[in-house]
């Protein structure tokens, strides 16, 4: 028996050194197409260097798991708390967030370095008899945490380079295609009280926990997201001149930043082209609508005579659409579900304090990791973000 307790110790132990180190991997392959000095612009506040996300996510594991638990653990550098803690006020004073494009110091160096140190003594925590049950939560947490910021390091990058007047590439068929051919069909569900939440087994962030009914009238969604043509047609005809399509802030939105189209449209001598990860390009009409606020979605909706779905009717209905290709805002503002709880601590910081002023997105994005997208994962943004890889779902 003791052999045997033994045995499912040491297995457990290798799944998840070899969980967190693939997870680990991945962040530092996102970043292998980048010259030095990508990684540390920053050319709006909502965008963080490259460099910066390297190290906040190796500071999350040394500052939650590595120092509450691996007996006389030597931090890396005592300075990195202040650099790289993010938005959590228990763990204390940190860089301000439109101040990290001026850490011109740690080099990009020194975080590798600081990666792989970090990496070395999780491989020792995790096969030390230091490593509880207890920690797998918070374990896991850190590693979604990790991927939450891969698919920011694709979202800040492309938004770096796209910025770049000589629109660099960032790597050849970086992203799958996303080309779509049919119509768009609306499919009906009758009124009724329908369960959403997580449940089961597996990870889950704590804004999705709270399973819970709701009733909901018969309503129609759209199977598939909008097209860039599709969109387009919104455009050519006037849209972003009138403003009865749009939300009051929505109309300021466009008359104070004078859009005219998506985040990296481009009108070149008459001929409308996108920068992709993959240079500047013609715009394909058949792909999906990406980069695009609240805002506009919802202005599009309204041009359409129709409107967003609400995040109950996504849910419900997401095992007949076509999904995961782009994060679709819903008409749903990000609120807790009955019985949320926040967690005690710096952990509790994570979603809760921020459940004020943004709107639900559903779905996933073709910049979402691999096994990061679920049903349920409540996704959020202020309203007039557009570097995300968004787009429109309709419903009426």
């Amino acid at each position: 028996m003791i052999e045997s307790s033994k045995y499912k110790k040491e297995e457990k132990s290798q799944y998840w050194i070899s969980r967190y180190h693939d997870v680990r991997k991945q962040s530092e392959k996102i970043c292998e197409p980048l010259q030095t000095e990508d990684y540390v612009v920053q050319p709006v506040v909502d965008v963080s260097p490259p460099k910066w996300h390297l190290g906040h996510t190796t500071w999350f594991f040394e500052t939650f798991i590595l120092m509450p638990n691996q007996p006389n653990y030597q931090v890396f550098d005592p300075q990195y708390n202040f650099v790289f803690n993010s938005y959590y006020e228990t763990i204390g004073a940190r860089v301000i967030r439109t101040d990290r494009g001026n850490l011109s110091r740690p080099s990009v160096a020194e975080i590798y370095n600081y990666r792989q140190y970090v990496d070395e003594k999780m491989s020792e925590f995790l096969q030390s008899d230091y490593f509880k049950p207890e920690h797998i939560e918070l374990l896991e947490l850190g590693l979604n945490h990790e991927q939450q910021h891969q698919e920011l390091l694709v979202t800040d990058i492309k938004y770096i380079l796209g910025h770049n007047p000589l629109f660099p590439v960032y790597r050849d068929n970086s992203l799958k295609k996303t080309a779509i051919t049919s119509d768009i069909k609306m499919l009906k569900f009758p009124e009724g009280v329908y369960e959403i939440g997580f449940e089961g087994n597996g990870f889950c962030f704590d804004n999705e926990l709270g399973r819970h009914k709701v009733y909901l009238n018969e309503f129609e969604i759209a199977d598939r997201p909008v097209t860039n043509g599709e969109y387009l047609e919104f455009m050519n005809s006037g849209g972003y001149d009138d403003f009865k399509y749009w939300h009051a802030e929505g109309w300021d939105w466009v008359k104070n930043t004078k859009a005219q189209s998506p985040l990296y449209w481009h009108n070149i001598d008459g001929n409308w082209m996108i920068y992709t990860l993959e240079g500047l390009k013609n715009i394909d009409l058949d792909d999906l609508l990406c980069h695009i606020n609240f805002y506009e979605a919802a202005a599009f909706a309204a041009w359409k005579g129709m409107r967003l779905p609400t995040e109950e009717e996504w849910e419900v209905a997401f095992d007949q659409l076509n999904w995961g290709k782009r994060w679709e805002w819903t008409n749903s503002a990000y609120l807790p579900y009955p019985d949320y709880k926040r967690a005690a601590g710096a952990v509790g910081e994570y979603n809760g304090k921020f459940m004020i002023n943004q709107m639900v997105l559903r779905g996933a994005s073709e910049a979402t990791p691999e096994g990061h997208s679920r049903n349920t994962y409540r996704n959020f943004f202020p309203t007039n973000l557009q570097w995300q890889f968004t787009g429109i779902r309709l419903a009426k």
